[in-house]
């Protein structure tokens, strides 16, 4: 794969950037602000190299129509603070207030192209859509870059098509993320713990699949630990649940003792009677969950448990929080996780989404882990096996 080193002198050329600036916002005010900062060093690099640097990214899912809700303009002045230069924000996509941008752009200067996803055909499954609209893009650069790893996993017009229409490169946060991917599935330094959390089991089951073939242990916490609950005949009252699952939970944890795996999951858990902070949250055995009330985060004893298994780590792959981290009663298992990280010697890696705003929320530094990835979705797929559609596009460049 071709790097932004190999692209040779830039001084004076257009350089069209895919970057990941999908950040969360409270009104207009960036409560997390770690994907802008990861693009840097790449933007960085290509403004004092004295290029004209045209970048492209999203917000949230305004699902083809234009919605002041998701413009880009905070990203564009938190962008400007850090990189302590003016971004002009161009007022539409492909658009002449674009157009103009790009022609009054001087090297050196940062031109931040609206929210690609106000345009219909930047997600469209039309293929014929997409590239028409790549080929709007591709008016704007000379070369193009990728470094939005967060999206790489997308068939979308300024992540893949693009990319087939100018010549293209990945930037440092793309090759950095593939690096670290590639350590926790060739090479892999043992033993190698996968912890996973979240909400939903249907979304893991796939990566579980094939990290049972690859790690030593697997951990399973968050919302999806009640269908292995389940699974093992136990109440779980209304915590969240996917009963269509239940059979294939199953059917890996009888895999796993075949295959002498170690599968942990909740031995005790905090229970509410309902979704909020509030009376009657207490810790119970994960076998005695009352009917009337629902689990919320892993208990003190799984979270021992679970720290001790890190600690014997060489490598650890997290995805996912333990419970609901935003609520201070249900933060103390995604608390006792990043903690058991930060204290470890093992090559710890923080698979972006959820996982990452939780550690910066629960006040831990990027620095305490070996790498937070800026691409959750991403990164569980190239973890499944799956190709990538931004990367493999680029392996042709």
């Amino acid at each position: 794969m071709r790097t932004i080193n190999d692209l040779g002198d830039l001084r004076g050329k257009r350089v069209l950037i895919r970057c990941d600036f999908n950040v969360p916002l409270d009104g207009e005010t960036i409560t997390d602000d770690g994907r802008i900062r990861a693009a840097l060093p790449t933007l960085k690099q290509l403004t004092e190299s004295g290029a004209k640097v045209v970048v492209m990214a999203h917000l949230g899912r305004p699902k083809g129509e234009v919605n002041a809700k998701y413009s880009l303009a905070p990203v564009a002045a938190r962008l400007g603070e850090l990189i302590d230069a003016p971004v002009k924000l161009a007022g539409d996509v492909v658009g002449p207030s674009a157009h103009e941008a790009v022609e009054a752009a001087q090297p050196g200067e940062i031109v931040l192209l609206e929210n690609v996803r106000f345009e219909p055909a930047e997600e469209s499954k039309d293929d014929a859509e997409r590239q028409a609209l790549a080929a709007k893009y591709a008016e704007f650069g000379d070369v193009f870059v990728s470094d939005g790893f967060g999206v790489v996993h997308r068939k979308q017009a300024s992540v893949y098509d693009v990319a087939k229409l100018l010549p293209s490169a990945a930037g440092h946060l793309v090759a950095k993320e593939v690096d670290v991917l590639k350590k926790l599935t060739t090479d892999v330094e043992r033993p190698y713990v996968v912890v996973l959390g979240g909400a939903k089991v249907a979304d893991k089951l796939s990566v579980i699949d094939n990290l049972l073939t690859i790690a030593d242990t697997l951990i399973i916490g968050g919302g999806m630990g009640y269908t292995f609950l389940k699974a093992k005949g136990y109440e779980v009252g209304s915590s969240i649940l996917d009963d269509e699952k239940i059979d294939a939970v199953k059917g890996y944890m009888e895999r796993a003792e075949a295959e002498d795996k170690q599968l942990l999951i909740p031995v005790d858990t905090v229970v509410s009677p309902e979704f909020a902070e509030g009376e009657g949250i207490e810790v119970v055995d994960s076998d005695k969950i009352p009917a009337d009330k629902m689990g919320l985060d892993i208990g003190p004893k799984t979270a021992k448990l679970y720290a001790d298994a890190i600690a014997d780590a060489k490598t650890v792959f997290w995805n996912g929080p333990m419970g609901v981290f935003e609520m201070a009663s249900f933060a103390d298992g995604t608390q006792a996780i990043a903690q058991a990280l930060a204290d470890s010697d093992a090559f710890s890696v923080v698979g972006g989404g959820d996982s990452a705003a939780a550690v910066r929320q629960l006040g831990f530094s990027d620095d305490e882990f070996g790498h937070i990835s800026t691409g959750g979705g991403a990164s569980l797929e190239y973890l499944e096996g799956k190709k990538l559609p931004g990367l493999d596009v680029l392996e042709g460049n």
